[in-house]
């Protein structure tokens, strides 16, 4: 067993993935196993405390995320394995808080009695606080995707911060830049050449599109930043970008 953990990290964590995604079982539970303080980092982000392995029920649902993420991986969306399964927990987790507190004003609600104007203030208070809430973990969920994405961006030498100045300013433009980073993604070979290389092939690009080389040139970071978020299952993020799906 010794000799096979040892043969096993010589071996990158995206290999011993794609192996577990052809049913090798004793590598899954060594990567679980081996991989939990990770997931508990992932999963205390979330929850902005401390997460104790052995009781907290968040932790089980970041495990189980991970196991997920080792099953949905795919290496053509250009993402570190480790980055796309810390996305995939923090989700899982997120839900699972969404879910617990539904559930709680749920039942606050059932316990209401109509004709307790107290009971019902005090409901009012906590639908308040539920809507906050809400609204904090939707803020938790666009900030983990944007700094996920910043470390995708950091790989073409580009940042979030920058993406604003990098967008056409008129409507058109910014539309068939968003078709060119388009039009590459789709392209398999292109595809793999531009995560691979971190350029865009010019050349190869101009005669599928309606724009012109110099047009490519001018807009290239930007069409770079918006490939990289199609390559990413970025809920929030797509609403930076008018028209990206």
């Amino acid at each position: 067993m010794l000799q096979r953990l040892k043969k096993t990290e010589d071996v990158p964590l995206e290999e011993q993935v794609l192996s577990v995604q052809h049913g090798d079982e004793e590598t899954r539970h060594h990567l679980l196993s081996s991989y939990q303080p990770f997931i508990a980092k992932c999963v205390s982000n979330v929850c902005k405390r401390y997460i104790n392995q052995e009781q907290d029920d968040e932790f089980s649902i970041g495990l189980m995320a991970f196991n997920e993420a080792m099953d949905t991986y795919s290496r053509d969306k250009g993402s570190s394995f480790l980055t796309f399964a810390k996305l995939v927990i923090s989700r899982k987790v997120i839900d699972f808080i969404r879910q617990q507190t539904d559930h709680f004003h749920s039942v606050s609600l059932d316990q209401v009695e109509e004709d307790d104007e107290s009971q019902t203030a005090e409901w009012r208070v906590s639908q308040v606080s539920k809507d906050e809430y809400a609204k904090t973990q939707d803020n938790w969920y666009r900030q983990i995707e944007i700094e996920e994405y910043n470390e995708r961006l950091k790989e073409f030498k580009l940042s979030f911060a920058e993406l604003a100045d990098l967008s056409p300013k008129h409507v058109d433009a910014r539309q068939s830049a968003q078709d060119v980073a388009r039009y590459v993604y789709e392209d398999e070979a292109l595809r793999h050449y531009v995560l691979d290389k971190k350029r865009l092939p010019i050349k190869q690009i101009e005669p599928h599109v309606s724009v012109s080389k110099k047009t490519i040139e001018r807009n290239r970071k930007y069409i770079l930043a918006v490939f990289v978020l199609l390559c990413e299952d970025f809920t929030y993020l797509k609403e930076y970008v008018q028209g990206v799906s």
